[in-house]
């Protein structure tokens, strides 16, 4: 079983900046694929960024190409505790949405949501144009 516990949201002007953190922990987490998600109000889940677990390996949605980038922390010793970031440039308020953190049992980049395992309560991000 992986927790999940995303924090960072808030509201911030166009052209602004903000990072979102997910403490992850539980599991093994060494086989585990973190990834990102936002929904916006009225509109279906959809895929933003993910990483593999040592951070080789990234993805992103053309949409956030360029402005916001995913990575992760070192896995604790024990593979139990690990932390991913999203730093996000440039926002916009197409960008408003509740950010999603979630956990994927795999060695490779998805992108849809069915096929992750484990996901975090959300946290809102508003984009004030």
């Amino acid at each position: 079983q992986v927790q999940l516990v995303e924090s960072g949201g808030g509201l911030v002007q166009a052209g602004g900046s903000l990072r979102l953190s997910c403490a992850a922990s539980g599991g093994t987490l060494s086989s585990y694929v973190l990834g990102w998600f936002r929904q916006a109000s009225g509109k279906e889940r959809e895929f933003v960024a993910a990483i593999t677990y040592n951070g080789l390996n990234r993805g992103y949605a053309d949409s956030v190409k360029g402005r916001f980038t995913i990575f992760r922390d070192t896995l604790s010793r024990d593979n139990a505790r690990n932390t991913v970031y999203l730093q996000m440039n440039s926002l916009q308020p197409e960008d408003t949405a509740v950010y999603y953190c979630a956990a994927d049992r795999t060695v490779r980049i998805r992108d849809l949501p069915n096929e992750y395992d484990y996901w975090g309560q959300g946290t809102q991000v508003t984009v004030a144009s």
